[in-house]
């Protein structure tokens, strides 16, 4: 139980760092109400899981260390849904609607659809220029 605990927490780690530069740099980049440092992570994330459920499928194996170090662990602390559910809140206090549900609107409709890009990577590579000729 100890060493699960010491993989998830790596993994945690990890993802809490990449998760505090996302957000600097998506505050850089982007000076309007929309989170992007937080957006850009929640999709990464779900690119991510979605890339280790494809190899899942593709494979059948996915070890439990593996599992701990990147879903649990890495995902778990570069995705935000609390910090998601903050700001969406926030917006609605300073009377920001739209942005709101662009924000709400755009994070569930390219999440969903990143899971199932990055498992679609795995399932079916796709096939070179020189394949095709």
């Amino acid at each position: 139980m100890l060493k699960n605990c010491f993989i998830a927490g790596a993994g945690g780690f990890l993802g809490t760092c990449l998760r505090f530069l996302s957000e600097k740099l998506g505050g850089a980049i982007c000076h309007m109400a929309f989170p992007l440092g937080t957006f850009m992570a929640n999709m990464l994330g779900c690119f991510i899981i979605g890339v280790l459920y494809g190899y899942l499928v593709k494979t059948g194996k996915l070890s439990h260390n593996a599992n701990l170090l990147w879903i649990t662990g890495f995902c778990g602390g570069f995705t935000t849904f609390s910090s998601f559910s903050d700001e969406m809140i926030s917006m609605l206090q300073t009377g920001e609607c739209g942005m709101f549900w662009f924000y709400m609107v755009t994070s569930l409709v390219f999440g969903i659809a990143m899971v199932a890009f990055g498992a679609a990577c795995v399932r079916k590579p796709a096939t070179t220029i020189a394949e095709t000729k």
